[in-house]
């Protein structure tokens, strides 16, 4: 399974892909860092992140796209940058038709550490540690876009799963009933 890690936001949008599987050793094919000028306009702000994760997409073909939901802040600003890149993510992948997950930052740190409250330092460490690099990626925005994806590689069978079993359930509560004569 090859991942397309994305840890959006307006600044610095970090960008990962992973490959690999459950249980098997996983390969990190690219990490980077997608930039705007704070000074910019909103919108070119936006098309440049287009145009960056479209570049990823281009370059690696990922088969999932993995981004970091969007929770609520103190900061006002700071979370609609960060739904706005994040939106803009999501779309590039949609208009491929490649899935989509988001998973919270919580979820990331919890599957890649172990512990869901683990800090940036760690989560830098852990991605060093399982994809065997020489040095943490920096800045923590890629090394989190990689966390992001790692995440997805080894949540997603499980969660494939469950939705399976909820639809067949779902599916078999509202089937008609068969009638009796």
């Amino acid at each position: 399974m090859r991942v397309l890690g994305v840890d959006p936001g307006l600044t610095r949008c970090g960008v990962g892909v992973v490959e690999g599987a459950p249980g098997r050793p996983l390969t990190m094919l690219g990490v980077g860092v997608v930039r705007t000028p704070a000074d910019a306009d909103l919108g070119q702000r936006l098309v440049a992140v287009e145009q960056g994760v479209e570049r990823w997409l281009d370059e690696h073909r990922p088969e999932f796209v993995a981004v970091e939901r969007v929770f609520s802040q103190h900061n006002v600003r700071t979370v609609m940058g960060t739904a706005q890149a994040s939106a803009v993510a999501m779309l590039c992948a949609a208009r491929r038709g490649i899935p989509v997950a988001l998973h919270t930052p919580s979820e990331v740190k919890a599957a890649v550490t172990g512990t869901g409250r683990a800090d940036k330092a760690q989560v830098g460490a852990m991605v060093t540690r399982l994809l065997r690099l020489d040095a943490p990626p920096r800045p923590a925005d890629a090394a989190d876009a990689l966390a992001l994806a790692i995440c997805h590689i080894w949540r997603a069978p499980a969660q494939n799963r469950l939705q399976q079993a909820v639809a067949q359930h779902t599916a078999r509560a509202t089937a008609p009933k068969g009638r009796t004569a």
